[in-house]
């Protein structure tokens, strides 16, 4: 995209605490393949630091590629890091290190929705949005306001005026900044003004995804990330991770996770596998598929439930992928039996999108062989 987007640690006091979880074991490590093996032109590797080396991928973290289910490719760097917007310096990182993985949360978080669909925990996706927050009765007041819907808030499609694109996020106009400095970031995400009837205009909010968070952590009864540890990372044997939360205390559901990139690439597994793991169904597959389909297009892709969506052929399902300010990706083509996690530093930079669809579209893809 064009513009700004989008465990075992100890919590951390003060305005950026961080819900950390996780036994300590360490994941057992995927198999692997070489580049030849898998189909991928050899060189692939070789391409990539060279791009580092001469400043195009500049401050590039790591890459990693998967394809039938093995690493083929698996390289980290060094740069500038930082933690939530808290400088960390030049950090060398490796296969065990955490990375923020900035808006590909928001994609985490539709498929948690998913999950608790399933397990009758959430509102369904017609329910009015404003009906599941009886704390703010003002809110139903306004007619147009109440034909917001789950399935709204999971499109981005409220119809509420919010800017988390055009302003960067380094920026306190920038609307999720803005809700994150709110006493109550719900009310915030919930009362903006309206500026279109619902279901018919595309904006990117976060907002919409601190609100599913309020309704899946509301209908399990359990904070976000420990619904999250249970339903989705502990099946896929993610036992190191990081939520961190607002200075209200509440996490933060549109960009406060942290991954390695190998648990990256099990979250793109397991869309890949229609959402299985190692023969549990983790993820509905209708869900995935509800997920998957065009709900809005835009500037950039066409978008879905927290997903956004490659282009259609008739060759196969469409890529899907997650985005994530300062050039995180989460890349993942059926077609192919690929995947790629690109995770650098490069954040509220507005080319920040440059460097993750470089090596994904000029790199990756036509590095697969056409035998």
């Amino acid at each position: 995209m064009r513009r700004n987007h989008c465990a075992i640690l100890t919590i951390v006091a003060g305005m950026l605490m961080a819900a950390s979880v996780g036994s300590g074991q360490t994941p057992q490590d995927w198999p692997r393949a070489t580049l030849a093996e898998a189909g991928l032109t050899p060189d692939l590797g070789e391409r990539i630091d060279a791009g580092v080396r001469d400043g195009r991928f500049e401050n590039l973290h790591a890459v990693l590629v998967v394809r039938g289910g093995k690493i083929v490719l698996e390289h980290y760097y060094e740069g500038e890091d930082e933690r939530g917007g808290r400088p960390l310096g030049r950090v060398a990182f490796g296969p065990d290190r955490l990375h923020d993985v900035r808006s590909v949360t928001k994609s985490i978080v539709g498929l948690l929705y998913g999950i608790a669909r399933a397990d009758g925990k959430v509102p369904s996706l017609d329910a009015k949005l404003v009906d599941q927050f009886p704390e703010y009765p003002d809110l139903a007041d306004d007619p147009m306001r109440r034909r917001m819907t789950v399935a709204h808030a999971l499109s981005m499609m409220l119809g509420t005026e919010w800017d988390e694109l055009g302003v960067s996020y380094a920026d306190p106009r920038n609307s999720e900044r803005a809700m994150e400095r709110a006493n109550d970031r719900y009310r915030f995400a919930l009362d903006r003004p309206m500026v279109a009837e619902p279901g018919t205009r595309w904006v990117y909010n976060g907002g919409a995804t601190s609100v599913l968070g309020r309704l899946i952590a509301k209908g399990s009864g359990r904070s976000l990330h420990h619904y999250a540890e249970e339903k989705l990372f502990a099946p896929l044997g993610i036992v190191e991770f990081e939520w961190r939360r607002g200075r209200d205390g509440e996490i933060r559901a549109p960009s406060g996770l942290r991954l390695r990139p190998r648990d990256l690439a099990k979250i793109g597994r397991l869309v890949l596998d229609g959402g299985r793991w190692q023969g549990r169904q983790v993820v509905p597959a209708e869900w995935l598929e509800q997920s998957f389909r065009t709900r809005a297009r835009t500037d950039y892709l066409d978008y879905g439930y927290h997903w956004w969506l490659g282009s259609l052929s008739n060759d196969g399902p469409r890529p899907v992928s997650g985005f994530g300010n300062g050039g995180q990706r989460l890349f993942v083509a059926p077609r192919f039996d690929l995947i790629v996690v690109v995770m650098a530093g490069n954040y509220n930079r507005p080319d920040h999108w440059q460097l993750p669809v470089a090596i994904v579209d000029e790199i990756v893809l036509p590095g697969l062989r056409r035998e």
